[in-house]
């Protein structure tokens, strides 16, 4: 999970008074606007809930008003913390943090919780419009999107909403919904033409036998394949083509999904054209995802198609780097994000060589996310155990407003109350002040924590 504070905020209460919000993006997205005290708040649960020892050190409070220089210090102190949080998966996991980052989205939307229609595609662009509550979380949307289409439950599992972007007639995967997040106001907050697709979510292909035996399931996984095969994402000659339409023609769907997964990129997921700095600085290269391992084939390399490999077995670890400009972003992170992202993986070349490889794309965050849940799903499938686990809570949680009131939270009926007066009420619509009036307009560089890849753990002489 990639956190980020790339900007802060000035915010009118509504009273006259004004306070320093903190804009905290995930997966490199924006998600909610947050106090200082608010995630101070949290620390302080945490510590109740895991122990001391198991947290990172909190930046300490200020007595005096912050100057701008310390303001931009806190904010880099907090996405340091909130970083380190994410690296932990009991923690991060936790209803806890779940509950809070809902929450924060909610306050930071000024939405109530009302009834709203949402409409979620599959992959041939079929709309299933549901009814949700505007806070239900994306775990709540996919089971009503399920039950409205009649997918028996234990088939859910195998499948995942996406917010994919729409550029006229080419479409790319901008990330994965999460449980903490709601998908109607994360669609919302995103200006460019984009819809929720829904869409399988595992990396093995042997998972398709499964879906193979509920007429519902196949049809999700064969309108995928299709859709996939038309938009080129999986490589197919015209012979083959040609036997795939037969295929179709006859609506055997299974034969059809059994032909398809030969093919190159079966399964694989593809990403805009970007840059690498392998073999040669600034490569233009086109990168898919998938069968555990990241492939690359380099663009305009001639007649033959030059392509290559690595393995994620034999990628020792990763990271993500993001450069942001201020004046851009300080104003409005929802609506202005010139982020320069960059993927870097540590390969081993060979027996006893170890190199750096680095890929500048702004899909740089997704494809750590595929990486990662290629390492997990690799890990499950080898051992035998889930590496993730969500974690319950030893007592009832509670999220801090702005305005400083609290209320209990539940992921069941997660609702905070946002427009109820309670103290130092904040007005629905905030008044957002440019705090490059007041800093000095600079460039900074985010290097996140590196993640460690267990998969490579376990690599042995054969895998050379």
């Amino acid at each position: 999970m990639h956190f980020s504070i790339p900007d802060v905020q000035e915010i009118n209460d509504g009273n006259g008074s004004t306070f320093i919000g903190y804009n905290i993006h995930i997966n490199g997205v924006f998600h909610c606007t947050v106090r200082y005290k608010q995630l101070h708040n949290l620390h302080e649960q945490l510590k109740k809930e895991f122990g001391y020892d198991n947290l990172p050190c909190f930046p300490p409070k200020k007595i005096l008003p912050l100057t701008g220089g310390q303001i931009d210090e806190r904010r880099s102190l907090l996405e340091k913390y909130i970083q380190m949080i994410g690296q932990d998966t009991k923690i991060f996991s936790s209803d806890l943090i779940t509950g809070f980052l809902l929450s924060a989205q909610q306050e930071t939307s000024c939405e109530t919780n009302q009834e709203v229609s949402l409409d979620i595609y599959t992959m041939n662009n079929y709309r299933i419009s549901v009814r949700v509550l505007a806070f239900d979380r994306t775990e709540q949307v996919l089971t009503k999107v399920c039950k409205t289409i009649n997918l028996a439950v234990e088939y859910a599992k195998y499948f995942s909403l996406y917010l994919i972007k729409e550029d006229n007639s080419d479409i790319y995967i901008l990330r994965k919904l999460l449980n903490l997040e709601s998908p109607h106001m994360s669609h919302k907050s995103i200006k460019e033409n984009n819809k929720i697709y829904l869409r399988k979510s595992y990396w093995d292909i042997s998972f398709d036998k499964e879906l193979m035996n509920d007429p519902l399931a196949l049809n999700l996984l064969y309108v995928q394949t299709v859709a996939e095969l038309e938009k080129g994402w999986i490589l197919c000659t015209k012979d083959t083509r040609l036997q795939l339409t037969k295929l179709q023609a006859k609506l055997a769907k299974k034969d059809y999904i059994k032909f398809a997964a030969t093919l190159k990129y079966y399964g694989y997921t593809q990403f805009s054209p970007c840059l690498c700095d392998y073999p040669n600085p600034k490569t233009k290269v086109l990168i898919a995802i998938g069968d555990h391992e990241l492939n690359m084939r380099i663009i305009d390399s001639g007649p033959h198609v030059k392509e290559g490999c690595f393995k994620v077995t034999r990628m020792r670890c990763w990271r993500i780097t993001a450069t942001h400009n201020k004046i851009d972003n300080a104003a409005n992170s929802q609506m202005n994000n010139t982020t320069n992202l960059e993927l870097s993986f540590e390969y081993l070349m060979s027996k006893d060589k170890l190199q750096w490889v680095t890929v500048t794309s702004e899909q740089a965050i997704l494809m750590s996310l595929c990486l990662q849940s290629l390492v997990d799903e690799l890990l499950v499938k080898k051992n035998g155990y889930e590496t993730k686990n969500r974690g319950g809570s030893k007592g009832p949680l509670t999220y801090m407003k702005r305005d400083g009131s609290s209320h209990l939270i539940s992921l069941d009926n997660l609702d905070i109350n946002i427009n109820k007066t309670e103290g130092n009420k904040i007005q629905d619509t905030f008044s957002i002040k440019k705090l490059q009036e007041k800093f000095s307009v600079v460039s900074f560089k985010s290097g996140r924590g590196i993640v460690e890849n267990h998969a490579f753990e376990g690599i042995g002489d054969d895998n050379l």
